[in-house]
């Protein structure tokens, strides 16, 4: 019996040990993430198709110019970082909702993956993916643009936008959509994954309307808008970002950049923990709510 005992102790550690490592390996996380980008075409070909018409309209624009200056390049940035917010929008209202409503939720489900693996995967798309696509379809083209004016240009003035400032420019467009996209707008990404796990159907009615309607209370109660105020502050991006749009902060990430101070701001450790009860939420909800 001893021997017996000892040697299905033995097995059952030696299970233990090999387990571990092919959990590591197939990386649930990871296939989790991939399966977003398969099943979700729209997080790349809506910034890629914007891209592309931004190209386009460039070219064409870009006929008997002689000297443009930011306009073009700043306008190409900005409408890929509008088309992130919509992707992130739509995408976070049917994350969850959407596999409940095709009833997928049911296979989904049977796979060794984990509710906290599935929604943190989702919650990795507009967190993580789409600030990182963003940036890196902003650069190319851009620097597609800025090939194109010195190709049908030849001028040097038509460049003068990238002299010396390209790579500052890059840089801190990805300080703005990893401190700004990312992190300070987490909270409300974490709201609309919440009201897709939790509502059966009207997904945008329920992730606007309540919001809508607390602000209406406390202006009709109280007669102020704290409420209204601290979002709009949120959805601005804070103060670094309304000093970046308001043309004071220099183009230089190294000697100007401060994130140390933007990582030491309790509004942003403040937005990180109501996006983890947001996540944590949606976690539960998502373990408890079959297909519609």
């Amino acid at each position: 019996m001893n021997l017996q005992s000892n040697a299905m102790s033995d097995a059952s550690v030696d299970s233990q040990v090999i387990a571990s490592p092919v959990a590591r390996q197939t990386r649930p996380l990871y296939w989790s993430v991939r399966r977003e980008l398969w099943e979700n075409r729209s997080i790349y070909i809506a910034p890629l198709a914007v891209a592309a018409m931004a190209l386009f309209g460039f070219s064409i624009w870009l006929t008997g110019r002689i000297g443009f200056g930011a306009f073009p390049y700043d306008f190409a940035a900005g409408a890929l970082m509008v088309t992130q917010i919509l992707v992130g929008f739509f995408y976070c209202i049917d994350a969850l909702n959407g596999e409940r409503r095709d009833r997928s939720i049911l296979f989904w489900k049977s796979l060794p993956v984990s509710d906290v693996t599935t929604v943190f995967s989702k919650a990795a798309i507009p967190i993580v993916v789409l600030p990182l696509l963003t940036w890196a379809v902003t650069f190319v083209t851009q620097l597609l643009m800025l090939l194109l004016s010195t190709v049908i240009v030849g001028s040097s003035i038509a460049n003068r936008w990238a002299q010396g400032s390209f790579i500052q420019i890059s840089l801190l467009l990805l300080y703005h959509l990893v401190t700004v996209h990312a992190l300070w707008h987490a909270p409300f990404y974490g709201w609309l994954l919440m009201v897709s796990a939790w509502a059966r159907r009207a997904v945008f009615l329920w992730a606007v309307l309540p919001p809508l309607a607390v602000l209406g209370l406390e202006k009709i109660v109280f007669g102020t808008s704290h409420l209204a105020n601290m979002l709009i502050y949120r959805f601005a991006g804070g103060t670094e970002a309304m000093a970046m749009a308001s043309g004071n902060m220099p183009i230089d990430p190294g000697t100007h950049l401060t994130p140390g101070r933007f990582l030491a701001s309790p509004g942003l450790w403040i937005g990180l923990l109501v996006t983890a009860a947001f996540l944590v939420a949606a976690v539960r909800l998502r373990r408890q709510r079959g297909p519609i």
